[in-house]
């Protein structure tokens, strides 16, 4: 039980666990059904030091701190597919050829541009909330992202046939992974916000649903790549429902 949490929290976060436990094939297959539960300590962590910035600096600058916070302890591993992922599938090219460009190292014009509107939506989202707000939406984003890779594991094949990064991860995939992936956010988002959380949880889970339908049109399935875009797009669902809801006056 031990060895898949510390794959996980090896292969989500940049914390250095000394050893080799978690470090095995085995344990990182083993490792989904603990994504959502380091997304909560990712939030946890974030959320002292987001409310200790926003106090110390004007909101702007806390907020683009506490941006990259977020993305920090990740090390961007889930900004290097969403940029992947871009470039892919807006190259107008074929399915292969689209799969072949996002396996490239290399960043194109699309994934700079998803790259900055990306880090622009989310700063800015951030900016606009109240301090209660933005503690809320700190802790909820790194969940929703790490439990959005379940659920789409859940509804999408593998799309590589040749093999990549996530077939380790499909080797023991289980739809009721993404069921607990699903229930341990929607439960966080009661937890963390009330009745109003479940508001930002159920469109998150929607967008994430349009994005899977997308992405089987297009490529047939996720990858990698995909999996980590699907991170930061949950994410930013979630920080910019939260600044609807403030405009709103909810």
């Amino acid at each position: 039980m031990l060895q898949p949490f510390v794959a996980a929290l090896r292969f989500l976060t940049i914390v250095p666990i000394p050893g080799q436990v978690g470090t095995d094939s085995d344990s990182l297959a083993a490792s989904t059904p603990w994504f959502p539960l380091v997304g909560l300590l990712i939030g946890l962590v974030c959320a002292p030091l987001a409310w200790l910035l926003w106090w110390l600096l004007p909101r702007a600058v806390a907020a683009v701190l506490v941006t990259s916070l977020l993305f920090a302890f990740s090390g961007g591993l889930h900004l290097d597919g969403l940029a992947d992922t871009a470039d892919g599938l807006f190259s107008a090219r074929s399915r292969d050829r689209m799969l072949a460009i996002m396996r490239d190292s290399r960043i194109g014009a699309m994934g700079v541009i998803a790259l900055i509107m990306l880090l622009l939506l989310k700063t800015t989202a951030l900016a606009s909330l109240d301090l209660d707000r933005l503690l809320a939406a700190v802790v909820l984003a790194p969940v929703a992202g790490r439990c959005a890779i379940l659920f789409m594991m859940a509804l999408l094949p593998y799309a590589r046939p040749e093999g990549g990064l996530g077939t380790l991860f499909y080797s023991r995939r289980s739809r009721l992974v993404g069921v607990w992936g699903v229930v341990f956010f929607l439960a966080c988002a009661l937890l963390v916000t009330g009745p109003a959380g479940l508001a930002v949880a159920g469109l998150t889970l929607l967008l994430l649903a349009v994005l899977a339908l997308f992405l089987k049109c297009r490529l047939g399935g996720a990858t990698g790549d995909t999996l980590g875009a699907a991170c930061e797009l949950a994410e930013l669902s979630v920080v910019l429902a939260f600044s609807c809801t403030l405009w709103s006056g909810s």
